[in-house]
């Protein structure tokens, strides 16, 4: 009985060890996804207005460190009590909030994996109770977790998770994520994501109108819409039937003077286009105007098209104008879509053609040196397309947590059995010491 628990103790420990560290890791390496995220929980709770931007942002760093800090943890059985009933309750506020999600669908994804790993309400509630089930075995039996560490040792381990998760998520921050799961990442092409495959069928939705005559209220759909006389008051979209949704299906560029839309100009022309993305100018940062206006300068001498995209008032407009002296055109674009371009406000993407070539954040613009300033974009290495290289980034993030945790691991294990052998020796050489006295 006691050999069966602990093997079941070991699986529910690596399940939710893997799972915690894996959903905290997605969320530290996009900050501002989980930031989006959890604006969307409280917009859904009415409560958008009341909470503030600050204050989202410091829960999610918060959510990701606790959840990686606790994967961590349960993997070494570190303090194997207090974690396993932290991470039982963990459960059952996550497990409640996802009933809530699977059943009255207050958002359409969870975001408990970001962008990586895209979940249902129903698929997200299964998967919080087999993890709900696995953490009360741990917390019913949390002495059977073995440990991988000496306790003296495992501050070590405890500092170095927090203080690793916390830097990946301000460098993230304060740059761009390490790893772009969203449909813009670099190297993607956007005319071929909004593209729908041959036979199959798109989404089906119903829109209803509510409309007002002389007081009285009636819904209509767009085959019985009436005449003028009808005053619109409000309207709802419903999905009838579920179909396929190309990666990328929310993308327009409208013009802001004449109001055209020119998606596919912009995306079908044949050499280079920057594109400046801020969701809200209002709240852009504009420390760095000076490099985006050289950058302008740049492309004007150049022949490249560049463009700020934006979902800014015109008086947000207005104001960025008088506090940078942009002279470039400003555009219309979604600003959700906006906010998935980027992780930046403002951040900087660089197309040739339809296929993003280069992103970078306002904190990290590319530097047009006076050697390269006469120097077209073909032969720049910043109009070089340059993937993400997640293989190199993935043996960095090896080398800096995982190595050094493992080498420690192994040097307390060497250090613990090298006692073993002498607290062993020791009776025997006492044993043979009495005998020579006889």
């Amino acid at each position: 009985m006691n050999r069966g628990k602990y093997i079941l103790v070991t699986i529910c420990r690596l399940l939710v060890a893997a799972t915690f560290i894996l959903s905290g890791f997605v969320k530290a390496v996009d900050p501002l996804g989980t930031q989006y995220k959890l604006q969307d929980y409280a917009t859904a709770l009415h409560i958008g207005q009341v909470v503030p931007d600050w204050l989202t942002l410091i829960a999610s760093l918060g959510l990701s460190a606790i959840e990686f800090t606790l994967g961590v943890l349960l993997l070494f059985a570190i303090h194997r009590r207090l974690c396993s009933r932290l991470a039982f309750l963990f459960m059952v506020v996550m497990t409640l909030i996802t009933v809530w999600i699977a059943f009255w669908e207050p958002v359409k994804d969870c975001g408990c994996f970001g962008d990586a790993i895209p979940m249902t309400g129903k698929e997200s509630l299964l998967k919080n109770v087999v993890l709900l089930a696995a953490t009360y075995v741990l917390a019913h039996w949390p002495l059977q977790m073995t440990r991988f560490i000496s306790k003296s040792n495992q501050w070590i381990v405890e500092n170095y998770t927090i203080l690793f998760i916390l830097a990946v998520s301000l460098w993230c921050l304060y740059y761009l994520p390490l790893f772009d799961f969203r449909p813009y990442n670099i190297g993607a092409d956007i005319k071929a994501g909004m593209e729908m495959p041959e036979g199959v069928q798109p989404p089906q939705y119903a829109t209803t109108f509510i409309l007002e005559k002389d007081g009285e209220r009636k819904e209509f759909t767009i085959d019985d819409y009436p005449d003028s006389t009808w005053t619109f008051i409000d309207s709802r979209t419903e999905l009838v039937s579920e179909g396929y949704e190309p990666p990328i299906h929310d993308f327009s560029i409208e013009d802001r003077e004449s109001g055209e839309d020119i998606t596919e100009e912009v995306l079908s022309h044949p050499s280079y286009t920057f594109l400046l993305i801020s969701p809200n100018l209002a709240y852009a940062s504009d420390t760095n105007f000076g490099e985006i206006d050289q950058l302008y300068e740049y492309a004007q001498e150049h022949g490249y098209p560049f463009y700020c995209l934006t979902a800014s008032s015109d008086a947000a407009i207005a104001r960025w104008r008088d506090l940078t002296g942009a002279e470039y055109p400003f555009c219309l674009t979604d600003e959700t879509t906006l906010k998935t371009i980027i992780r930046s406000n403002p951040g900087l993407l660089l197309l040739k053609g339809s296929v993003i070539v280069n992103k970078w954040s306002h904190n990290r613009l590319p530097e047009i040196e006076a050697s390269l300033i006469s120097q077209p974009l073909e032969q720049s290495p910043i109009g070089t397309l340059s993937p993400d290289g997640a293989a190199h980034k993935i043996v960095a993030l090896l080398l800096w947590f995982v190595l050094p945790l493992l080498l420690l691991t192994l040097a307390d294990r060497t250090w613990a059995w090298t006692r073993w052998l002498k607290r062993k020796k020791k009776p025997l050489t006492t044993t043979n010491n009495k005998k020579s006295d006889k």
